[in-house]
């Protein structure tokens, strides 16, 4: 979508009404395959249909619930119930993307309400998901940005939680290894192909085989200050790093 149709796309919203941007977001679908009813929320992410399909909200990810194995995370059962007061006993239409399912067999879907709220926008737009893209799957990952970005903004949900909110590259440590997280910093220094950069202490780097996914190569600044989202991993040496794996990952801060 270029910058003049994502203009008119909000511009059309706030003419029919719509109370929020998630409502906004309703309007921007691939195509609409079909409707289906819900049976149960699996957490705040997932859902069941009364057909047995299980449909994952696709290009976010909110909290995790307790498992066999692990503890919830901060606010899981909270989002879990944020869902289930959207659509719980309700019948939702499900849009798509390139790809329909993930390696777990769930549908992976954009979801609407009856009345055209964006379920996936909705839960973001409240602070009860961040953005997670994964590659092709990137159609609706601008408009969700935007919604994030506000409730960053305005400290909603899982931005108050020192879990979730911002990280300060120079404040990383190992503990945090293995956790996605969004971390902001100053690039003092650009790898010699370009490609990667330290931000802080933290060394962010585009694999090769990602790179064909940017349009043009980066460009890059000392000093120019940036928020990088993924998973922090940790290298040989011992030192924490993040690989990036779309444009979308990478928000340069004013």
């Amino acid at each position: 979508m270029t910058q003049l149709c994502r203009a008119l796309f909000f511009v059309t919203a706030l003419s029919l009404g719509y109370a929020s941007m998630a409502n906004a977001g309703s309007l921007s679908v691939v195509r609409a395959d079909h409707w289906v009813e819900v049976s149960r929320v699996i957490d705040g992410d997932t859902f069941a249909t009364v057909d047995g399909e299980h449909i994952r909200l696709l290009g976010i990810n909110t909290p995790e619930i307790a498992h066999s194995d692990k503890p919830a995370q901060p606010l899981g059962d909270t989002a879990t119930r944020a869902l289930q007061k959207l659509i719980s006993g309700q019948k939702v239409r499900l849009s798509f993307d390139v790809e329909k399912q993930d390696t777990y067999g769930r549908v992976l879907a954009q979801v609407w309400l009856a009345d055209n709220t964006w379920v996936n926008g909705q839960l973001v737009e409240q602070g009860m998901a961040h953005v997670y893209t994964f590659y092709p799957n990137i159609h609706w990952t601008d408009e969700l940005l935007q919604l994030e970005k506000l409730a960053r903004s305005q400290n909603l949900g899982i931005w108050q939680n020192p879990r979730f909110k911002v990280l300060p590259a120079k404040k990383t440590s190992n503990e945090q290894v293995g956790q996605f997280r969004l971390i902001e910093g100053n690039i003092h220094s650009i790898d010699k192909d370009g490609w990667g950069f330290y931000l802080d202490k933290i060394h962010v780097s585009i694999p090769k085989n990602i790179r064909k996914r940017f349009k043009n190569e980066p460009t890059f600044r000392i000093e120019q200050s940036l928020t990088v989202r993924g998973k922090l991993r940790i290298s040989s040496k011992g030192n924490v790093f993040m690989a990036v794996y779309t444009p979308e990952d990478l928000e340069v801060n004013p």
